[in-house]
């Protein structure tokens, strides 16, 4: 069951990634896509599935999230991941703005992706 849910997880994290890319694509070009029903709902349908799969694991693998600092990087970095997305993407007033918040939430997904494999909070630069 484990290899099953986090194929799943790893393979929601590129779904998410591509979706975000193709969100922020339409928004920078001017496209009526972003306000299709099909997708304002489908991120947020993929995206709790994703982290429905991440608490799944955590459950499968009983570890303690508090006494584990990578787990807890990677929720702070979740969150700041979801700021620096919607401001990209819905929030930011200007084009100037968007484009930072977009390149500072593609920034905190490689750090999210650096420790989930790494597992630990110094993400790349503990692969060595």
């Amino acid at each position: 069951m484990y290899p099953a849910l986090k194929t799943l997880h790893m393979s929601l994290a590129a779904v998410t990634l591509c979706g975000f890319l193709l969100r922020a694509w339409w928004m920078r070009s001017g496209s009526k896509r972003p306000h299709n029903r099909l997708a304002r709902v489908l991120p947020h349908i993929i995206d709790s599935v994703f982290l429905l799969s991440g608490v799944g694991l955590i459950a499968m693998l009983k570890l303690p999230l508090l006494q584990s600092p990578w787990l807890l990087a990677k929720l702070a970095a979740l969150l700041a991941y979801i700021v620096f997305g919607t401001i990209a993407l819905r929030r930011g007033r200007t084009p100037r703005i968007r484009h930072t918040a977009l390149i500072l939430a593609l920034l905190t997904f490689t750090y999210i992706v650096g420790v989930a494999i790494s597992k630990s909070p110094a993400s790349w630069l503990a692969i060595a």
